[in-house]
């Protein structure tokens, strides 16, 4: 018998996604959606691509539209989650796609994010390693409160994990510059969004370590071995739907060579089914991406420099939000993992 599902904040960008992927998933049914200023319509009139869905009409979001249910799914904006989630029952698998249980040092979300401080949850990237190659796939199994990832957050930890999990990278001097699509801002209107300001163009945002998923990223690197993780977050913003294309350059560790660096990535990720090391000379395209649960990274040495450089591409509404919950929503439930998922991009 199907999985009751319930989804908050089902009219935005991230909610029509999980919805998309969880339409197709054999084991759950939603039953429920709900939003915000949306409330009242229906679904259809908010997600027009959903015909399946039709016949639901958007709930108030609150812990009553939200309770009875199997498994709830929140894509909320920050602050909105935690209002919401301790007064869900502890036997339902509560999934918040958005970042109020992802921090564990109340100080980086006061500095950050501010407001009320809720508590980190068990975290949502299953491939990623932890100091000792082990993985967070392992925290998963079984909980029924997952945080998931922040999107850019996933490109840069699974580029660069697996170097900073086998000492071949240093970590007092990352930088990654990251081009992103507006889908990662949601729905709501911003002037610098429209197309008219973003066709033929591209501007910065979060300049100067302001940038929300910074401490979110040092503490995935700190879980994978690394010490006084001091990172460069520049994100620029690109006339694309969505996606992420991730680059991030590290000095190397005295003694390490190509071949240490790529033996490393390769061990990382030889049976994970979402996360690809392309062969030597390949980089990852968006495009190749879109509408998957893939996150294709590329690995180079520049020998002049010193510095590791890693591309990751993923499609920041799949692999960067629900993509991951539902595949982390597997995990939990004892599912097969890649159910409900799928590896192969959108063709152009």
């Amino acid at each position: 018998m199907p999985l009751s599902v319930a989804v908050a904040g089902a009219s935005g960008y991230a909610g029509g996604e999980l919805l998309r992927l969880l339409t197709a998933h054999p084991e759950f049914d939603v039953t429920t959606v709900t939003a915000f200023t949306n409330a009242g319509q229906p679904l259809i009139a908010a997600q027009p691509h959903l015909r399946s869905l039709a016949h639901l009409t958007l709930l108030e979001t609150s812990p009553e539209n939200l309770s009875g249910h199997d498994v709830v799914f929140l894509a909320l904006p920050h602050g909105k989650s935690g209002e919401i989630t301790a007064q869900l029952s502890d036997e339902t698998l509560v999934v918040d796609c958005g970042a109020d249980h992802r921090l564990t040092d109340e100080a980086d979300w006061a500095a950050f994010y501010g407001g009320e401080f809720f508590g980190a949850w068990t975290y949502g990237m299953p491939e990623l390693l932890h100091a000792g190659k082990t993985k967070q796939r392992d925290e998963i199994v079984g909980t029924r409160r997952i945080a998931v990832p922040g999107c850019n957050v996933t490109a840069i930890s699974l580029g660069l994990a697996p170097g900073v999990e086998a000492g071949l990278v240093e970590v007092d001097d990352i930088v990654s510059v990251l081009a992103v699509g507006p889908s990662g801002a949601g729905k709501a209107l911003k002037p610098h969004l429209l197309a008219s300001e973003m066709l033929g163009s591209a501007s910065v945002y979060g300049v100067g370590g302001t940038h929300r998923h910074i401490p979110e990223t040092q503490q995935n690197l700190r879980l994978a071995g690394g010490t006084d993780v001091r990172l460069s977050f520049t994100p620029v913003l690109v006339p694309m739907a969505r996606g992420i294309l991730a680059t991030t350059t590290a000095r190397l560790a005295p003694g390490a060579t190509e071949h240490d660096l790529r033996r490393a990535w390769e061990l990382a990720y030889a049976d994970e089914p979402f996360v690809t090391l392309l062969p030597e000379g390949e980089f990852p395209r968006v495009a190749d991406t879109i509408g998957s649960n893939s996150c294709l990274v590329g690995l180079a040495v520049d020998e002049a420099a010193g510095r590791v450089i890693v591309v990751s591409a993923l499609d920041n509404l799949g692999k960067g939000t629900a993509g991951a919950a539902v595949q982390s929503a597997n995990i939990a439930l004892g599912l097969p993992e890649t159910l409900g998922l799928s590896t192969d991009g959108v063709a152009p």
